[in-house]
């Protein structure tokens, strides 16, 4: 079982996320846990703020170093993590090389920024790794914490109905997944492809590489770069 505690200055904000669809069954069946924790609950300031004015002046708040810290100490007294990692723009960029790495890495410990971010030493002293979601920037780090978590309990052994499904999702291979179709084959006059229907399942199999190919050449093209340097 994977445990991933959240530390956040708006825990609320998480609470559908955890508790529907496939998040809430893999911690039902006892596959994953998942805490949010109210980063105000370890501030010593008499209004538990979390915030105060940048030295040198300058729009915005940051979050203090001291309460990040008493959390961070408060929870790694009571268990070994395999990573630390806060959420912020200019971190690792998250794909699913990173994603399936951080599946194998055990108990996870993720830091959400917020107002303008985190006092350095956070970054320079308490923290193993930072990581982003994508290219801009959000209110806080709960969204990116939520995406982040989804993306590494589905990966789980026993999470998914499947358990081959995730190894079939975009990106495994380094290539998009290609298309899927359902029932009806047909439908307004629209068809399934007749391979698709053959029942000849090395056809298929090319068929749906051949789609894969195509397919991240048209929307990911850097993903075939990448694999032939």
């Amino acid at each position: 079982m994977v445990r991933i505690d959240i530390l956040s200055a708006v825990p609320k904000l998480l609470d559908s996320w955890f508790n529907e669809s496939i998040l809430q069954r893999a911690q039902k069946k006892g596959l994953a846990q998942v805490h949010v924790h109210d980063l105000r609950a370890w501030s010593t300031d008499k209004h538990r703020r979390l915030d105060d004015y940048p030295f040198g002046g300058g729009a915005g708040m940051v979050m203090t170093v001291e309460p990040i810290h008493r959390a961070l100490e408060s929870l790694m007294s009571e268990r070994t993590y395999g990573e630390v990692i806060y959420l912020c723009p200019d971190g690792q960029m998250l794909d699913q090389p990173l994603a399936n790495e951080l599946s194998l890495k055990g108990d996870l410990i993720l830091l959400c920024g917020h107002y303008k971010g985190v006092d350095e030493r956070v970054r320079q002293h308490l923290i193993t790794r930072e990581v982003s979601i994508g290219d801009y920037v959000l209110s806080g780090g709960e969204l990116a914490a939520a995406v982040l978590s989804d993306a590494v309990i589905r990966l789980l052994p026993g999470v998914l109905g499947d358990e081959s499904s995730a190894l079939s999702d975009s990106y495994q291979d380094g290539l998009v997944a290609p298309p899927d179709y359902t029932r009806p084959a047909v439908y307004n006059g629209w068809k399934v492809p007749d391979v698709l229907l053959s029942g000849h399942q090395a056809q298929i199999d090319a068929w749906r590489q051949e789609q894969a190919v195509e397919r991240t050449r048209q929307r990911r093209p850097g993903l075939l770069e990448d694999q032939d340097r």
